[in-house]
């Protein structure tokens, strides 16, 4: 009998924004089971129903109505889910598997529906993401009370990272979550690329070399701790640049300028956005060193790219980082001038030591964080569980 998963919470497929389009994209491209049946809700420019490499997509039109708009999505795609299973009266034992907490309070009334129809509710509970600086105080109280009531009523909370799982369980013991830990996946180069001419025009256009400037890749936003590493990188003594490859975000630059001073040293280069994939891996290779400040979140993405491409990664120390690097990869704290000294000390570091550590990066990327190894514990998931 074929299984059918039904995916809301992403803004869909093709995969042309983050972690979580992504993750969908792959699990569905990637199949390996035909017995499952992927439905996935997409932000659209109309209603209705398309396909998508086989898949069954739910295009969804949803009002600007600001913040509150993915929670009308997210609603929209619940019921059309619920439409659809009504009307296709043979599906059983179906799944829908919502990704980020945004629902709550009216998730008792979904996961009642869906439960009357003989499925199951699974939630993928993210990161942390009422402690994100960029929501105003009242969004950071809703996404932690929305967390507390999808954590009260789901069957199943599958988190990508086990610090995230302790926390569940640790935080909301009195509902007793069932929980579990699949991995967010990533691409793993086997050959290196290292050359091309959209690189070199890229890396020339903004005074860069070769193996001559550490790397940061990822949204500008404060929980990221950009001005801590500018601030750090600026004390250190190292010849090389610091690449910033980002989102525009003009109050934060000036906030950070107006601490820093940063414009002054020559060395800080803010490199724009880089959206082609391969082009970023090469940019990921040529770097002397990455630099990972992020402290929200689960498994993050850019992370596990990282280490599966740039041979040395310089980590802020905390329990999400440590869980998926763990020796393959160098930490820093926030104590004044321990990134600086740790960037002093890379600079003097043999060659030798460098592969050393990029090869034990690669090697647990490949041990751990392969998309075939997510997609396989996925469906295994899908097929096998028993509620």
């Amino acid at each position: 009998m074929q299984k059918h998963v039904f995916i809301i919470g992403s803004k869909g497929i093709p995969a042309n924004y983050g972690g979580f389009e992504t993750f969908v994209d792959r699990l569905t491209s990637g199949q390996e089971n035909k017995n499952i049946a992927y439905h996935v809700a997409c932000i659209a420019a109309r209603d209705g129903i398309s396909d998508y490499n086989g898949v069954e997509c739910f295009n969804i039109k949803v009002p600007n109505v600001g913040p509150a708009k993915a929670v009308l999505y997210d609603v929209k795609a619940a019921n059309m889910c619920i439409k659809y299973l009504k009307e296709h009266s043979g599906i059983k034992n179906p799944v829908l598997y919502v990704l980020a907490c945004r629902l709550g309070p009216f998730f008792k009334q979904i996961v009642d529906k869906w439960h009357a129809l003989g499925g199951e509710v699974y939630v993928n509970p993210d990161g942390h993401e009422w402690k994100r600086a960029k929501w105003s105080a009242p969004v950071r109280a809703y996404w932690k009370w929305s967390e507390r009531l999808m954590v009260k009523r789901a069957d199943l909370l599958i988190c990508d990272s086990k610090e995230i799982e302790k926390y569940i369980q640790k935080d909301y013991e009195r509902y007793s979550p069932d929980t579990c830990f699949i991995s967010y996946g990533t691409d793993i180069n086997s050959k290196k690329i290292c050359e091309s001419e959209e690189y070199e025009s890229w890396a020339s256009g903004r005074g860069l070399r070769k193996k001559e400037y550490y790397l940061i890749v990822g949204r500008f936003v404060p929980e990221n701790n950009f001005e801590t590493i500018i601030l750090e990188f600026m004390k250190s003594n190292t010849p090389k640049k610091l690449a910033i490859i980002t989102t525009s975000n003009d109050k934060l630059m000036n906030e950070i300028q107006r601490r820093t001073n940063f414009r002054s040293d020559e060395r800080i280069v803010f490199a724009g956005t880089v959206y082609d994939k391969e082009l970023l891996g090469i940019i990921r290779e040529n770097a002397y060193g990455y630099i990972h400040g992020h402290e929200v979140g689960g498994t993050n993405p850019s992370l596990l790219e990282a280490l599966g491409t740039t041979d040395l990664n310089l980590l802020y120390r905390v329990g999400f980082n440590y869980e998926v690097a763990d020796s393959a990869a160098l930490y820093w704290t926030k104590d004044p001038g321990d990134l600086a000294e740790l960037i002093n000390r890379c600079e003097n570091m043999s060659s030798d030591r460098i592969t050393e550590y990029g090869n034990k990066a690669k090697k647990r990327m490949k041990e751990l964080y392969t998309w075939d190894l997510i997609i396989h514990a996925y469906e295994d998931l899908f097929i096998n569980r028993k509620g």
